[in-house]
């Protein structure tokens, strides 16, 4: 089966090019903001519109550069240090969702202390809106033919351009489906059940590290790195201490919500 050609640009304007990657960025971006503006005032949070406008804006721009600085320092340090203007040619790819999640963390707990706002509350409210942009970016991925997985001879294999002419899995498929409507369902789940705080981010955490370790084993290692240990590529290496990390903090999250119960009484 040959990837159906779709064009990476949806739209000519001159001399610009406006690309579906971009604008699965923004469509996630938009859907977050009002998500986001809707568990502020479901949860009383006691920020305003504009509040949440400058915060989704503040997460954004982490998401960016830490996605950036990231891609660079993991996967492709070697280049950059030989082509340092190349930091600053974002439109020719290369961004790392880990960086982009740690960039995103760092810029809203800014945001969240500077406004005297609990933590965790406010972190659990814009962890649904994550899967809605992490789907729609793996779609970028699969329309842009990067990021294609290894070679196979299952029926639904896919011939990429970038990939020779042997059939491979459409990883980027099974990352859209997994750490897009899966993971949102179950954060929706959890959501409408009685838990501490914390308990969806964290979820969400640990979720995200055995999606990503799982898929990893049928995503092709980017090139310029192979496997750094035994079978195990980059992305399984920075996924997995998520997952583990993420099982530990739920535990934690529940046993402190026990013992204060216990107290009580």
């Amino acid at each position: 089966m040959v990837m159906p050609h779709i064009n990476p640009v949806f739209l000519h304007l001159g001399p610009l090019e406006f690309r579906w990657y971009g604008l699965m960025y923004i469509i996630g971006f938009i859907a977050a903001y009002f998500l986001i503006l809707a568990g502020v005032k479901r949860e009383k949070i006691g920020w305003t519109q504009d509040d949440v406008t400058d915060f989704v804006f503040s997460v954004a721009m982490g998401i960016i550069i830490g996605g950036r600085t990231g891609y660079i320092l993991f996967y492709n340090l070697a280049y950059y240090l030989e082509h340092p203007l190349k930091v600053f040619a974002v439109w020719e790819g290369g961004m790392s969702f880990h960086g982009g999640l740690t960039g995103g963390i760092l810029a809203g707990i800014y945001f969240v202390n500077k406004k005297k706002t609990p933590i965790y509350p406010v972190a659990d409210i814009v962890t649904p809106a994550i899967p809605i942009g992490l789907g729609l970016g793996r779609i970028g991925n699969f329309i842009n033919g990067e990021l294609y997985g290894r070679v196979t001879d299952l029926p639904w294999g896919m011939v990429f351009p970038a990939g020779g002419n042997l059939p491979r899995h459409p990883s980027q498929l099974y990352e859209a489906f997994l750490e897009g409507p899966v993971m949102f369902l179950i954060i929706w789940c959890l959501r409408q059940k009685k838990r501490p705080a914390g308990v969806i981010s964290w979820s969400f955490i640990a979720l995200y590290g055995l999606f990503r370790f799982t898929v990893e084993f049928f995503r092709e290692p980017d090139q310029q790195l192979g496997y750094l240990l035994g079978p195990f590529s980059m992305g399984q290496l920075l996924s997995f201490p998520m997952l583990l990390l993420g099982l530990g903090m739920v535990w934690r999250l529940y046993k402190n919500d026990r013992l204060r119960s216990k107290a009580k009484f």
